[in-house]
Order: structure tokens, then C-alpha cells, then sequence
């Protein structure tokens, strides 16, 4: 070993292993890439931050700000993870916003060989990156779009056939057998902004203040908290601005005396039919939630992990606020990857009281 080497050794480990920027190596930050390079003197190569392969001896480590102090060292750039082009993230990314426009554009819905073709992807690999960036299959991504563009359709004033073509339905008999569950009613009753829908609902009080439970036919569609009854009697007019409300329903008040009874005896149990109204992802992370034990809490991070979207927390949190149903789909369970309370679209005391009471009774 020259003493030219020697030296450089005793410097760079003293100096890299002490920089904040090797840190962001050790762990692979993804969200460095782009940021920081590195260069390894044994094997000649430089990397991105989030390279896969084994972490180097930081005594034969230089780091670089940017990509030509990287090249400058003479090194190759590494095979693994290609560090003079996008990061595998990055085309990932880049091939996903691809094949949404395809699904988009296409007027027919495609198959998933014939996307992952499009892409030059095989299926399978396709299928994964797919729904860690998305959050969705292709398939749900298609049927989500296919629901957009008949709720535009029917609030544009176009007939309902015109709607169901326009949207990619080869068939009306294909579109009636989904269009309850993807537009919350019937079509018509969807084009008329849900004129003629009944919801009966009634009003009760708690230990926790004062709760709203409305329902359709088809089940519970709001379970909604809060200090002041009127107040949540506007929001569910907000809610259905052309549906019939019917309230003072003794028979009705039957069901709210279970919901209250459930939130102060958590111990009771809660198995109502629901009128749940979201999107595909909405769906899949409200069914994650309905499946916490009482008397237990996860992450936002873990919900993502088990929905098979580990990179979708921010939208699994936005799930959660977009729940309006209290209670029923247990968005109150869900922490931070600390154990804190986070926020509560009925506040945040509401919450940590939930959590406490069903600790308790677990």
C-alpha cells in the first residue's frame, strides 16, 4: 500500500463516517438519489445513495455532491444501480404515469399482459409496481376511471347510455351490474344529485358529545360526532343536498341507542350493514381498518404494508379523514409509527377517549 493511499484512508474514514451524508448511504435513502453520490476505491465503481449492494468500508469511501465530482474519479459507474441515469424508483414512476395514460386513453379496458407489454415490463413485475405507486391494481385503477367518467357524464347531461359508452362499458348489462356499488345509488338517482334517495337519521347524545347515525337502504352510510346537534344535521344535509331526510323515527332511534352504547361500552361490539361510499382505495383501507382488534392500534405505515401499498402512507391517511363513519370503520385506531394520536376528524380527544375506553374493554 503507497503511503499516498495510506493517507488517504485515515482521512476519508475519519471524515465520512462522521458526515450526515454517509448516514443517508447506510440506510439507502431513496430520497437522497439524485442528491449525493458516493465512489468505493476497492471495487472502482461509484453508486447512488439507495444502491443495493453491500454497504463499503467507509475508510474506502469518497462522497460527491454531484454526478461529475462522481465521474471525475475515473470509477465505472455501477451496474446495480445506475447511477448516471433515473433511479429504479424514479422509472418506476415514470412507467406507472405511463400506463394510467394508456388505461385513460384506451376505450376498451386492457389486459394486464397487454399493459405490462406496452411499458416493457413482464406482468408480474408490472402488477407490483403498479400498486406500490398507485396504491391500486391496474384493474382498480381502471375501475375507478371507469367510474369517474360516468359520474361526469351523468352531471354533464349526458343520457345514460351515452354515459356508459363513453366510460369504456362495452354493454349496459356490464355497467348495471356495478353501477349501485360505484356510484352509491342508481344512475338516475346519481344524474338527479341523489334527488328522491331517502335517509332517515337521528340524533343522540353521549359521554363524548353529541352523535348523528343516518342510513339508506342499503345500510349506514354517516355515523358523525361532535358538540353541536344542529351542526351535524347541516353537515349531513351537505352531505345528501337532494336526498329526502327523514328524521323522528322511533324505530330508527333503536339503532343509534347501539351505536352510543357501543361507545360507552366498547366491550358491546359494533356489526351494522354499511353504506360505504369511496373509492376502490378508500374501500381497500377502510376494510383494513374494520379488521384491528378492539383495544388495539397500528400504524398508518403498518395499514399501507397490509393494504400491499407500503409507499402509499400519506393517501392511506387520507383515507382515514375522508371516513365518515365513526365508530363503525375505526379510523380511531390508527397512530403514528410513534404510538401518538394524530389528527381525528371529530378531534383528537374523541380519539385518545376511544382508544383509552377500548384498552379498557379488551
Amino acid at each position: 500500500m503507497t503511503m499516498v493511499h495510506e493517507r488517504h484512508q485515515k482521512r476519508s474514514h475519519a471524515v465520512v463516517a462522521n458526515d450526515p451524508r454517509w448516514a443517508r448511504i447506510l440506510v439507502r435513502d431513496r430520497t437522497a438519489d439524485g442528491h449525493l453520490w458516493y465512489s468505493v476505491l476497492t471495487t472502482g465503481v461509484y453508486c447512488r445513495p439507495s444502491c443495493p449492494s453491500r454497504s463499503a468500508n467507509p475508510k474506502n469511501v469518497q462522497l460527491h455532491d454531484t454526478i461529475e465530482e462522481a465521474k471525475a474519479t475515473g470509477f465505472r459507474p455501477c451496474k446495480r444501480c445506475r447511477p448516471d441515469g433515473l433511479s429504479v424508483d424514479t422509472e418506476n414512476v415514470a412507467i406507472v404515469a405511463r400506463a394510467c395514460r394508456l388505461i385513460e386513453q384506451s376505450e376498451e379496458e386492457q389486459s394486464l399482459t397487454d399493459l405490462a407489454g406496452a411499458v416493457g415490463r413482464s406482468p408480474s413485475y408490472f402488477h407490483r409496481r403498479f400498486k406500490a405507486v398507485t396504491g391500486l391494481t391496474p384493474k382498480d385503477y381502471a375501475a375507478a376511471h371507469r367510474a369517474t367518467k360516468v359520474r361526469e357524464g351523468l352531471a354533464s347531461g349526458n343520457s345514460i347510455t351515452e354515459a356508459i359508452y363513453d366510460a369504456g362499458f362495452n354493454s349496459s348489462g356490464r355497467f348495471y351490474e356495478k353501477s349501485t356499488g360505484m356510484l352509491g345509488m342508481t344512475p338516475s338517482q346519481y344524474r338527479a344529485g341523489g334527488a328522491n334517495e331517502e335517509i332517515r337519521f337521528a340524533v343522540g347524545e353521549t359521554s363524548l358529545g353529541a352523535i348523528l347515525v343516518a342510513s339508506s337502504k342499503k345500510g349506514v352510510a354517516s355515523i358523525l360526532l361532535g358538540n353541536d346537534p344542529d351542526e351535524l344535521v347541516r353537515d349531513l344535509q351537505d352531505r345528501f343536498p337532494k336526498a329526502r331526510l327523514i328524521g323522528a323515527d322511533g324505530d330508527y332511534e333503536a339503532l343509534v341507542a347501539r351505536v352510543v352504547g357501543f361507545i360507552e361500552a366498547p366491550g358491546l361490539g359494533l356489526d351494522l350493514p354499511l353504506d360505504v361510499r369511496g373509492t376502490a382505495f378508500q374501500r381497500r383501507v377502510w376494510q383494513a381498518l374494520q379488521e384491528i382488534p378492539i383495544g388495539q392500534t397500528v400504524s398508518y405505515t403498518e395499514i399501507a404494508q397490509r393494504i400491499g401499498s407500503p409507499n402509499a402512507v400519506r393517501a392511506v391517511a387520507g383515507a382515514c379523514a375522508a371516513n365518515r363513519l365513526a365508530v363503525a370503520i375505526p379510523c380511531h385506531r390508527v397512530v403514528r409509527n410513534d404510538g401518538s394520536p394524530s389528527g381525528y376528524a371529530w378531534g383528537i380527544e374523541r380519539k385518545q377517549a376511544l382508544i383509552s375506553r377500548e384498552v379498557a374493554a379488551a
